[in-house]
């Protein structure tokens, strides 16, 4: 496996597993349907007929020789009503997944009020939300009369020349931060400044950026940082429209990014169990995954279809001592700018990777590196614009889910589809028992922008 792939198992807990969970809304989607679906596109992803195991010193992708696709998908029949639907959702994401098959399952309530639900959950290790997605977008055509044009793909050993490739890219990094001991290394090209300059320009930016990464201050000690229970409850919200997000963005000159983290700020504060002295000083973290697909070389990327992961983090101070809503807003979009041309996700990606090449007593500090530095994980996927199909059946929903780790309980997901944007948030009960209320202050925050 890749190293990037495999972190995610060396730093599973018992109490925080990195299972992935998504959940469609499908008009119409019967078993009979999806069953098919299942077996003829799904499956032609060879990693969904395999499963990971450990042999010393390393885990591998290993074909299940037993594999049977009625294993990975449970039917419930019942006919769900909205808050039943809820419940039964949270339940699948608290059921295991068994370590002797591949380590992802469906569940289809086709009878559901409002149209069928699909669940899926998914380990870490398979792949990240992006490129789940990217899967669903491949096998979901714009029209109901369509097929996939394109999808697949065998798994084929790469971990050789993935590590090849990191180092040499590595290399190359470090090359660019170190002049060169020869008499040109002082010439000044057109653009002004010598190969000296430059070189010394990059070192001391790439000294900047991971000092301020590792020197990111721990979040205080708040409600959301109880040691956590390993029972977890999801929420998700009505469908808002974009263009509600995309009207405040466009009025105050921020992203619609900015609004979106700004309602989590607000939902946030209430739950910290602080008075309004402690919320003065306090600091809280989301961690924000990014995806760095673009900057890595050909390489290290993944082909297009290609299940896997590729995205660091950044830690976004949330402003939970902000007064208004405005504050909140432009407080959040000075922190984002300063993280948009960060390296940080790119150090990031690459300290996580090491997670699975490192002996197991080497892992806590490097756990601890990341998972004490935020009280929540916060994931923005944009969908598709436009409606999608599967098995010839309308998506009138989508929503997922994001594992947390470490010691974090907290973790709330934004997506949009369809001109349509919904959140979602999972809990540790430990932090949260009513996620409920949680989403609908994200959700009361957009009021408080009513004059823009």
């Amino acid at each position: 496996m890749l190293p990037s792939d495999s972190a995610w198992l060396a730093l599973e807990r018992s109490d925080n597993p990195m299972t992935i969970t998504i959940m469609l809304r499908v008009d119409g989607l019967t078993s009979g349907r999806f069953r098919e679906f299942l077996t003829v596109y799904w499956l032609a992803w060879e990693r969904f007929r395999c499963r990971p195991v450990w042999r010393a010193p390393a885990w591998y992708w290993e074909k299940d020789l037993t594999f049977s696709a009625p294993q990975h998908l449970d039917v419930a029949l019942d006919r769900f009503e909205p808050e039943q639907l809820q419940d039964w959702v949270s339940e699948r994401l608290n059921e295991p997944l068994p370590l002797y098959r591949p380590r992802w399952k469906f569940w289809l309530a086709p009878n559901a009020r409002g149209g069928a639900a699909l669940v899926l959950r998914l380990h870490h290790c398979y792949a990240d939300g992006l490129s789940l997605l990217g899967i669903f977008d491949r096998l979901c055509p714009a029209s109901p009369r369509q097929y996939p044009a394109v999808y697949g793909a065998r798994e084929e050993p790469r971990a050789s020349a993935w590590m090849a490739g990191a180092q040499r890219w590595l290399e190359a990094r470090l090359a660019e931060t170190m002049p060169a001991g020869t008499g040109s290394v002082d010439a000044i090209p057109a653009g002004g400044k010598s190969v000296a300059g430059r070189a010394v320009e990059q070192g001391l930016r790439l000294v900047h950026e991971f000092s301020e990464f590792v020197g990111t201050p721990d979040d205080s000690p708040s409600e959301l940082r109880r040691p956590l229970l390993g029972r977890r409850s999801c929420r998700w919200s009505s469908p808002v429209p974009l263009a509600r997000f995309r009207d405040i963005a466009r009025a105050t000159h921020t992203t619609i990014n900015d609004v979106l983290l700004a309602c989590v700020a607000a939902a946030v504060k209430p739950r910290l169990g602080l008075t309004p002295e402690q919320l003065e000083d306090a600091v809280m973290h989301a961690a924000v995954p990014v995806d760095i697909r673009a900057r890595l070389p050909d390489d290290i990327r993944p082909a297009d279809g290609e299940p896997g992961n590729c995205f660091g983090t950044v830690f976004v101070p949330l402003p939970v001592d902000g007064e208004s809503a405005l504050e909140r807003l432009f407080r959040i979009k000075h922190e984002t700018r300063k993280l948009k041309k960060s390296w940080q996700p790119g150090l990031a990606w690459g300290l996580t990777s090491c997670a699975a090449l490192i002996p197991e007593a080497g892992r806590k500090p490097l756990a601890d590196l990341f998972f004490r530095k935020a009280s929540a994980v916060v994931s923005n996927v944009p969908g598709t614009p436009e409606t999608r199909y599967l098995a010839g059946c309308a998506i009138t929903e989508q929503m997922f889910w994001v594992p947390q780790a470490g010691d974090i309980g907290l973790g709330v997901s934004i997506v949009s589809y369809g001109g349509q944007v919904q959140f979602g948030v999972v809990a540790d009960e430990a932090v949260m028992v009513h996620p409920a209320s949680f989403v609908e202050d994200c959700i009361a925050e957009l009021d408080r922008f009513d004059f823009c």
